[in-house]
């Protein structure tokens, strides 16, 4: 069989950078509904990996894709599918990727929303418009900005009439209801699903930090932050904000399926950053000078790390994690209080 020819990575708008793909499979996005997939099974639309093509593979309904295809449609209509995302989030753009598709791409496309967090909307649910419907082409990227401040918890793509997608990514932040929460127990304020996300970092050659934050353990070494080999003096770091402001208990520290790279050692320094204060850029400098939350402790190779005594440093936004020299960490988690 003819080696697959992977669709390379395009460069597009600050939303692709600055948010996180809530359409993401691996975070638990799902199509749970869907019009038709005889050619394409929806699930592949979510892949978080990069469209692939194999010009010689074929299945028992015809010529295999990679993304989600419906049949030629013969009747009026259109097909559609909805899709819970991941988390609920304040989107901000949309990528309509039709890598691959040539001759078989929907001439356009558009895009709703609804917030249903606690099941799955029906049609008499209330469904927003955020893109109207567009033109598309084929083997493309159509990127589109969403203005809106409401959280969402599903979308619904509409192809006119019919066709396929190779992967539909739905950028935002991540809505966390505080509420409910402010009256818990510990929670891991870095999780993704809580807001956490990364602000800045030293080196990210195999795999930013913003890995670090997602849920459950890693599924290999790719699914984590990993520097490059630390040639100079010094250690590499990382900024993450917290998902809320908090008062930290304990801290995770995971390097499974780093067993031959793993750092030395690991510390983190932690601060209180009001809201407008600073940019990313100036969290650099702050960052150096902040109070630490953790000594500098040893890690070792594919294991779980459990550090209780930490420094009592107050209510913090932000944390420095600093690995120490190189190396990669497959998640860490801060486990605290959320303060009002």
């Amino acid at each position: 069989m003819t080696d697959a020819i992977v669709a390379p990575n395009i460069e597009g708008p600050d939303f692709t950078r600055n948010g996180l793909n809530l359409a993401d499979g691996s975070l638990g996005a799902e199509v749970t509904q869907v019009t038709d997939e005889f050619f394409a099974s929806r699930e592949r639309m979510l892949n978080p990996d990069q469209p692939v093509f194999y010009p010689d593979r074929f299945d028992d309904n015809g010529k295999w894709m990679d993304g989600w295809e419906t049949r030629r449609r013969r009747t009026t209509g259109h097909d559609w599918c909805v899709i819970r995302l991941a988390t609920p989030g304040v989107l901000m753009g949309v990528d309509f990727d039709t890598s691959f598709f040539t001759g078989n791409f929907p001439p356009a496309a558009s895009l709703e929303a609804c917030y249903c967090p606690d099941g799955e909307p029906g049609e008499s649910s209330d469904w927003q418009t955020l893109v109207p419907a567009i033109e598309l082409q084929g083997n493309d990227h159509r990127f589109c900005e969403i203005a809106s401040e409401k959280p969402w918890s599903h979308v619904r793509v509409h192809i006119f009439p019919d066709g396929g997608l190779a992967r539909l990514r739905i950028y935002g932040k991540p809505f966390c209801d505080w509420s409910a929460l402010l009256t818990s127990g510990p929670v891991n304020l870095l999780a993704l699903e809580h807001g956490g996300d990364q602000v800045a970092w030293s080196d990210a050659h195999y795999g930013e930090p913003r890995k670090l934050l997602r849920p459950g353990r890693g599924i290999n070494m790719g699914d984590g932050w990993e520097t490059r080999r630390r040639r100079e003096p010094g250690s590499d770091w990382c900024i993450l904000s917290l998902g809320h402001k908090g008062v930290a208990e304990h801290i995770e520290v995971d390097t499974a399926h780093f067993k031959g790279n793993f750092p030395a050692a690991c510390s983190i320094q932690a601060a209180c950053v009001e809201v407008g204060e600073s940019t990313a850029q100036s969290l650099i400098t702050q960052s150096m000078f902040w109070h630490t939350l953790m000594d500098e402790q040893p890690l070792t190779a594919d294991a779980i790390h459990q550090f209780t005594e930490l420094k009592d440093v107050g209510a913090i936004t932000h944390i420095r994690f600093n690995m120490i020299p190189d190396g990669g960490v497959s998640r860490v988690r801060l486990f605290g209080k959320p303060v009002s």
